[in-house]
């Protein structure tokens, strides 16, 4: 096998799983508490051929002889944690978190099974019951693991930094909020919720809560459209080796072979 075929060839399949990521970011630029992702390149372990054949030097004597780099592998991906900036809404159910931390959600899937999920999107509101739910219908979960429940009907509400909820002067209910130790932990769920795996560790969570916002995504448009050009490029690069490398094969074959 031509080693410079496969190499572009790895190349080519490493730039589209960049692409696809980036274009995942940007699809997702409007999301609330959407947290870019990222993805990585490893290259191959250097595979190291040995001289096997020749006993000049002694039986079962084997010797390096050049290094053998076949290309690219597709490494980890990565997902980028840092504050999104807040916006303003003025609507008392939107709530956004200024640290570390996250929403705790009870999701329910389509099985009827419930499970407890993590978010960064405060874009909440309340059911008919007065349950305090995400726009999906999700429950969100109070310090005791319980529905958020309050008084629709009552106009004075008001949420503090800790997460309390206040209504006529008195504390109703206390919103949930978890952190982690490492989130490498953490994996997507989908729905913009993360959930914890085994290792996971909750700690106690740095976050306020501003009721009246909504943490946006930490994308930035213009890196990652910055990104998708250098991207692009390095694709057309490799394919322009491999039709180099073809067009070489082809004289060989074709044309030194006549000879």
């Amino acid at each position: 096998m031509v080693k410079g075929l496969y190499a572009a060839y790895t190349g080519m399949i490493n730039q589209q799983n960049r692409m696809d990521v980036l274009t995942n970011n940007l699809a997702n630029v409007n999301t609330n508490g959407y947290k870019k992702e990222g993805a990585t390149s490893q290259s191959f372990k250097d595979a190291l051929a040995y001289k096997i054949k020749d006993y000049s030097e002694g039986v079962r004597l084997a010797r390096y002889i050049g290094v053998n780099n076949p290309g690219v592998k597709i490494g980890e991906g990565y997902t980028d944690f840092s504050q999104g900036p807040l916006k303003s809404t003025g609507n008392t159910y939107d709530m956004a978190l200024t640290d570390t931390g996250f929403f705790a959600i009870e999701y329910t899937n389509k099985s009827g099974e419930t499970s407890v999920k993590y978010t960064r999107d405060g874009n909440f509101t309340v059911n008919s019951n007065g349950e305090l739910v995400t726009q999906d219908g999700d429950f969100v979960l109070n310090i005791n693991g319980d529905h958020v429940e309050l008084n629709p009907e009552t106009a004075n509400t008001q949420i503090n930094i800790y997460g309390q909820i206040i209504q006529e002067g008195v504390v109703v209910d206390q919103i949930q909020v978890t952190d982690f130790e490492d989130y490498d932990y953490l994996e997507h769920f989908g729905e913009n919720y993360y959930q914890p795996i085994e290792g996971a560790v909750e700690i106690e969570p740095a976050a306020e809560i501003y009721a009246g916002f909504l943490e946006t995504s930490n994308i930035s448009v213009v890196s990652e459209m910055v990104n998708m050009i250098s991207v692009n490029r390095a694709y057309e690069s490799n394919q322009k080796v491999i039709t180099t490398i073809d067009g070489t094969l082809d004289i060989a074959a074709n044309q030194l072979g006549r000879i």
